[in-house]
């Protein structure tokens, strides 16, 4: 096997855990695009309309939503909306598939790209790429800042009781001086006495 044949392979196996919702009123493009990402090494999953695709994403998760065309005609940025207004996937990569016309609606409502239909499929599997390779480096930036977080909260704690620690420090070494002088007043007392 030449290394060439050896990276794609290695490339698939790396990409057979990535998730896929592709969802569309068509049921055979979406057999299309399902069949040429399962090529591709994608694990991809179907859901013919929008209520069954927002199921799907909520009961488990995916590394990319690719919504084709929805019926009805504004189902496709409806639930791009419900996606994005929700906490959990808020940041779900998103593609949408379709006419020139909704351009400008799909990026307002958040996708990551949209594609003009029709796709040469190699742009489209270029697209998945870019956006899984970016979200992929957010995660790991969202990763870094959470244990970034976690260090400042503890450096805090350390700074707090450190704070505590010099405070009963301050107050014994008042106590202390308080002691020091109250002995070096009695002690001046004996003195004056004899």
């Amino acid at each position: 096997m030449d290394q060439a044949s050896a990276q794609r392979i290695a490339g698939a196996r790396r990409k057979a855990m990535r998730t896929v919702l592709a969802a569309g009123s068509c049921r055979t493009s979406l057999n299309e695009i399902a069949q040429r990402l399962g090529n591709l090494g994608y694990l991809v999953v179907l859901g013919e309309s929008a209520p069954q695709a927002l199921e799907l994403i909520s009961a488990r998760g995916f590394d990319l939503a690719l919504i084709d065309t929805l019926s009805p005609e504004n189902a496709a940025i409806h639930m791009l909306n419900e996606i994005r207004g929700s906490r959990d996937t808020a940041d779900l990569p998103v593609i949408l598939l379709g006419h020139a016309d909704r351009v400008i609606e799909a990026f307002n409502a958040g996708a990551d790209d949209w594609l003009a239909k029709p796709f040469a499929f190699d742009v489209l599997a270029a697209r998945i790429d870019r956006i899984l390779a970016r979200a992929a480096r957010i995660d790991e930036l969202k990763r870094s800042n959470l244990a970034l977080d976690a260090r400042i909260a503890a450096r805090a704690i350390e700074l707090g009781e450190a704070k505590a620690e010099l405070a009963v420090a301050r107050t014994d070494r008042s106590r202390l001086m308080a002691s020091i002088r109250s002995l070096h007043d009695a002690l001046a007392l004996q003195r004056n006495a004899a």
